[in-house]
């Protein structure tokens, strides 16, 4: 080959050609790949920026499936406070039945006192009743202690007004004796010793109340209905979970949102079953005996829907922050991408271009080529 000589027309040719092709080459690959730069030796900077947005974009995109977790996570808590709000109102329900049945007994507890000189209308005479007298009730469960001082002309409205707050309530019988009884809402109560700082004035012992067997059937079934409630709290707390995280059985999740580890959000979880709340089982024939009782289970219901309205907020609130941040994130991912293939990738319509240009330089250089080796075709024309 070090024999040959070519004329330098044809040389020059020659290499124009090559690098003809060389551009072609490297146009037709980049229309191949997509990319105007494939490797480090295409563009350093550009090549090693975008391997660096698309390793970020990538650290990101792992953590969507977590957040896509905790966001499901945080819905099932939330479908399961939507259901302990049902139930608490479902149980709330069955205590204001209790209220609006029928008093549980058939008599309440009485104490009658010794026959007084009054009237309804001033009970205070000077002889039974003095002014300054002091009447007191002993405390017993569903009835607070009493203590009242008789005034110079205390009436009957006057006494049933303080008698009021202890669940009692006082009239004047036949025989002109005070007679004390229970209310409605203490019915199962019996009242405690009654004494008064005037000697002449005595008071019996009191008698316990009668229980109506029908209606403290109806009662005995609301206690069973509210039970069964008060199990179904607790089931629901339990069942609340997803993927092995209850946010309302005591579960706490940490969600990481950036891929250093920095931007992240601890969630507390909470203990909601029937305990967690403040809420008990009854028993039959202790419980919804009376209104007294049935309020009572009322004031528990209502701060059980208070906790649970509180935490609903709470819950949404942070349910908020994550679907947020999950939205970013995909932004986010779009945004890294999106500059990456800025940097790397080509412009089908400008390579396309270049590749039909070159293909015609290829061609011209090809003409041009043989143009050259007509000299030496002239030469072997003469030697034949």
């Amino acid at each position: 080959m070090s024999d040959i000589v070519l004329s330098a027309s044809v040389r020059q040719n020659l290499l124009s050609l090559q690098s003809t092709a060389a551009l072609l080459a490297t146009t037709q690959n980049d229309l191949a790949t997509g990319n105007k730069v494939n490797s480090a030796l295409d563009n350093p900077t550009n090549y090693f920026t975008a391997e660096a947005l698309n390793n970020r974009a990538s650290d990101i995109s792992n953590l969507l499936d977590n957040i896509g977790n905790g966001v499901q996570v945080l819905q099932a808590a939330n479908t399961g406070l939507t259901s302990l709000q049902s139930l608490v109102a479902s149980a709330q329900s069955i205590a204001n039945q209790v209220l609006q049945t029928s008093v549980g007994y058939s008599s309440k507890s009485t104490v009658t006192s010794s026959a007084l000189g009054g009237t309804a209308a001033n009970l205070v005479d000077g002889t039974t009743i003095k002014s300054g007298d002091k009447l007191s009730i002993l405390g017993t469960p569903g009835i607070p202690a009493f203590s009242i001082t008789f005034g110079a002309s205390e009436s009957l409205a006057q006494l049933n007004t303080a008698l009021a707050a202890s669940n009692l309530t006082a009239s004047l019988n036949s025989s002109n004796q005070l007679v004390v009884t229970t209310t409605n809402d203490a019915a199962s109560s019996t009242i405690g010793a009654v004494t008064d700082t005037n000697a002449g004035t005595t008071f019996g012992a009191a008698g316990a109340p009668v229980a109506d067997p029908s209606s403290q059937a109806v009662r005995a079934n609301l206690v069973t209905q509210y039970n069964n409630i008060i199990a179904q709290i607790t089931t629901t707390a339990q069942d609340s979970s997803f993927n092995g995280t209850n946010l309302l059985n005591g579960d706490d999740l940490k969600l990481t949102f950036d891929e250093t580890g920095k931007s992240t959000l601890n969630i507390s979880g909470v203990t909601y079953n029937a305990a967690g709340l403040g809420l008990n089982t009854l028993a039959v024939g202790t419980d919804f005996l009376d209104n007294n009782s049935a309020n009572a289970v009322l004031a528990q219901l209502g701060t059980a829907s208070d906790t649970l309205r509180s935490e609903a907020s709470a819950l949404g609130s942070n349910l908020s922050i994550v679907q947020i941040r999950q939205d970013f994130n995909k932004s986010l991912i779009n945004v890294l991408q999106t500059g990456s293939s800025n940097l790397t990738l080509a412009d089908s319509n400008e390579e396309a271009a270049n590749s039909q240009a070159l293909s015609t330089r290829q061609s011209i250089a090809v003409s041009a080529l043989a143009l050259a080796n007509q000299s030496q075709q002239s030469v072997l024309q003469l030697l034949r």
